[in-house]
């Protein structure tokens, strides 16, 4: 896949290690001020009849649900942050208003949200709803550029189709579901770690792979982007 760049070297940075040295100093009392420290035992049987509650503090459960409870948070929020990656997934086909399209990788991202825009701007003028996120399908890829798709499912057949503009159905069959967070820019990264992957479990892919924009990308920052990629499979 062309739309890959190549590996960036990792920088292993070296954390420095401190050494706390504790000195504790002794001191010596005079055995003559031992007779004073005699009136202390009489204090001393106060404090004894106060251990009586804490015992009985400690022997009741209902410290022990409130420490219970916070390790319990960490876990369960790390798991709904986890992004699949490479998990196996059907592509159900859909309607979809579509736009053929060619780019340059140098301006690649404006020219899908362009597609997107004109789309977008047909469904207003029609008063059609969209009914799903944004699509793009990769056709073709070279070392300049590529070809594409932009689609948008919708539930019914939209008229008044500009050039490039057809009705059709979204790709369907068995892929690989990846996630990716961040620019379009960066993208570069996910798909090679998705080709390493595919090494990895000796898949083959098929010639085509597709975008789904979670976030909306005529309104989101573009480092903000979270875009599911589906790998369909041969």
């Amino acid at each position: 896949m062309n739309r890959i760049s190549t590996l960036r070297a990792a920088l292993v940075a070296l954390l420095p290690l401190a050494t706390i040295a504790l000195a504790s100093p002794a001191s010596a009392q005079s055995p003559s001020a031992s007779p004073a420290p005699a009136a202390s035992p009489t204090p001393a049987p106060a404090p004894s009849a106060t251990p009586v509650p804490p015992p009985a503090e400690t022997k009741s459960p209902a410290d022990s649900p409130a420490a219970s409870q916070s390790p319990t948070p960490p876990p369960a929020a790390a798991v709904q942050t986890a992004d699949p990656f490479g998990e196996p997934f059907t592509l159900e086909p859909k309607k979809v208003v579509m736009l053929k399209g060619t780019a340059n990788w140098d301006s690649a991202f404006d020219a899908l949200i362009e597609a997107f825009k004109q789309l977008t701007a047909l469904l207003d003028k029609d008063g059609v709803k969209a009914a799903g996120n944004p699509m793009i399908v990769y056709t073709s890829t070279d070392d300049t550029g590529f070809t594409f798709i932009a689609e948008i499912p919708v539930d019914q057949d939209v008229k008044n189709l500009g050039k490039n503009m057809s009705m059709g159905n979204s790709p369907d069959g068995k892929a690989l579901k990846f996630v990716h967070r961040g620019s379009y820019d960066n993208m570069d990264n996910t798909y090679e770690a998705i080709t390493n992957h595919l090494d990895d479990k000796k898949l083959e892919a098929k010639d085509t792979f597709i975008e789904e924009y979670i976030t909306d990308p005529l309104k989101t920052a573009e480092d903000k982007l979270v875009i599911n990629v589906y790998v369909p499979l041969k």
